[in-house]
């Protein structure tokens, strides 16, 4: 048994089911070992989207996603992609090939300093020089993603470590370095509260039984970031709603009238929090991101376990808000907010998958979550491209039907990844409001900068003939009505629906109650 085959036989046993990849010289070895193994491989048609598969993945089901690239001209189309993860703190393993280690630091045929580039946008960039280490790296990523994800971990590999046959395995034992010594300054804080808010992020969803139970119990309200939508279901009167720049009426008077703000896996950016409030308790597993006064580093659960919460009795006062945020044209044909709403009214309890561009904001502002990993984007960093291949990862690691919605300009950025889709014969339908422009650039040109639109225009290929060339059925709604009775069918995936829709402008954060 070689590094290769002892690497998929972890990752066998660590219940790893998929993969997202494309295979190559570097990293043929491992290619083998997955041959013989019962680890699904999918195989994209971009590395790029082998990674955001990856990271939908994980935000549609909480398992960990894996993708393999060979050397550097594979490797490094990871980049886009794994920025995008990292940005969000998702958990990824990336596993790359590389030359012989012979080979390092010199101009030989595909030979980059990977590692090197990989580290400033993955949580750790490894790069073992034998067998042993390639194991002990290995195991110890493993256990780093599923205790403590802080964003994907890299492994480089060399092909002459993943045929080597002579190395030593690891069992690993870890101690927790969390710091809960601010734990004392916590409890005091929550217990002369009288208006405390939660804020749940991302890093809470796992804990979500718990917190929705002491939420309720002592009738503490909730506010969420944009990744922990439906965290607590949003028809529910505690969740107040998304704060920060998209911020609710309700959710932004309890951030301003608070006197005790817990934040539990926050990120804490700017995006979340405008300023830094003074009376702050910050959880995290990751420290580099904590804030304020009093950081709590550890475990969401851990914190829950040592805090004791009393009964707050405001929520009445936040109600008495109205949360309703105005949106006009949801009923004005060719409006991209009035094709959103029906295609949201339609899927409500479906996965939506959106990607970057201004009908991600009307998707943000219409969506109701009922359970979070409900909707699916990218937060921090929002490249064009991630809605297809995403859809493409939640597909695969939920087996249910999928939603995207994204634009003509994003969506022309993986659009290859249609034959995936066709491939694996996955229930994915893809909804492509065309404006024939970039318009969420175009809007900026023309707001902040006082010029004419500039390079934003788009003469896009027919979107439907397209799609049939790839062997998916596809349609066109060319106003409302056409969408309406697209929409009043059984649709089942791979399918493409193209609308049309006019240029609109979306409301800026300050006329969304910011």
């Amino acid at each position: 048994m070689n590094v290769a085959d002892k690497f998929v036989k972890i990752l066998e046993e660590e219940g790893i089911k998929d993969i997202f990849g494309i295979p190559g010289e570097q990293i043929m070895p491992l290619y083998r070992a997955l041959s013989a193994s019962g680890i699904n491989h999918i195989l994209t048609r971009h590395e790029q989207a082998a990674a955001h598969a990856a990271d939908g993945y994980f935000r549609s089901s909480g398992k960990i996603g894996v993708c393999v690239a060979t050397a550097s001209p594979g490797a490094l189309n990871f980049t886009m992609a794994l920025a995008t993860a990292y940005k969000d703190n998702i958990p990824l393993l990336v596993i790359t090939g590389d030359n012989e280690l012979k080979y390092r630091n010199t101009d030989y045929f595909q030979t980059t300093p990977q590692v090197d580039i990989f580290k400033n946008i993955t949580a750790a960039s490894y790069n073992p020089l034998n067998g042993t280490e390639a194991m002990y790296v290995l195991r110890a990523a493993i256990y780093e993603l599923k205790t403590f994800p802080k964003g994907p971990i890299h492994i480089n590999l060399s092909k002459d470590v993943l045929l080597e046959e002579d190395f030593d395995d690891f069992e690993l034992c870890y101690l927790c370095e969390d710091d809960l010594s601010n734990i004392s300054m916590a409890q005091e804080l929550i217990s002369t509260s009288e208006k405390p808010l939660f804020i749940l992020g991302a890093g809470a969803i796992t804990q979500r039984k718990a917190v929705v139970r002491i939420a309720r119990k002592y009738r503490i309200p909730v506010a969420t970031t944009f990744h922990a939508k439906g965290i607590i279901p949003e028809s529910d009167e505690l969740n107040l709603g998304m704060v920060g720049i998209r911020s609710t009426p309700r959710a932004k008077y309890a951030f301003e009238n608070a006197d005790c703000i817990i934040g539990l896996g926050i990120k804490a950016s700017e995006r979340t929090l405008p300023q830094i409030p003074e009376n702050l308790i910050h959880v995290n597993i990751n420290k580099d991101v904590l804030i304020g006064d009093v950081p709590i580093h550890g475990k969401v659960e851990d914190f829950l376990a040592e805090i004791t919460f009393k009964k707050a009795d405001w929520l009445g006062e936040i109600l008495k808000i109205s949360n309703e945020i105005e949106i006009e044209g949801l009923d004005d044909d060719l409006k991209p907010q009035a094709a959103i709403k029906r295609i949201l009214d339609k899927f409500k309890n479906n996965i939506i998958v959106s990607d970057a561009g201004s009908h991600t904001t009307w998707t943000t502002l219409l969506k109701r979550s009922l359970k979070p990993g409900q909707l699916l984007f990218s937060g921090a960093m929002a490249p064009m491209g991630y809605g297809l291949p995403a859809a493409v990862g939640a597909a695969v690691a939920t087996g249910e039907k999928i939603i995207v919605i994204n634009g003509d300009g994003d969506f022309q950025m993986n659009l290859q990844e249609l034959s995936t889709l066709k491939e694996n014969n996955l229930d994915v339908i893809v909804f492509i409001l065309n404006n024939s422009e970039y318009g969420i650039i175009r809007q900026w040109e023309e707001d902040f900068y006082d010029m004419d639109p500039f390079q934003v225009k788009l003469n896009n290929p027919d979107f439907v003939k397209l799609a049939s060339s790839y062997g998916i059925d596809a349609a066109r709604a060319d106003n409302l009505e056409d969408l309406e009775l697209i929409l009043e069918k059984e649709l089942t995936g791979p399918l493409v629906v193209e609308v049309v829709v006019l240029s609109e402008n979306i409301p800026l954060p300050d006329q969304s109650h910011e």
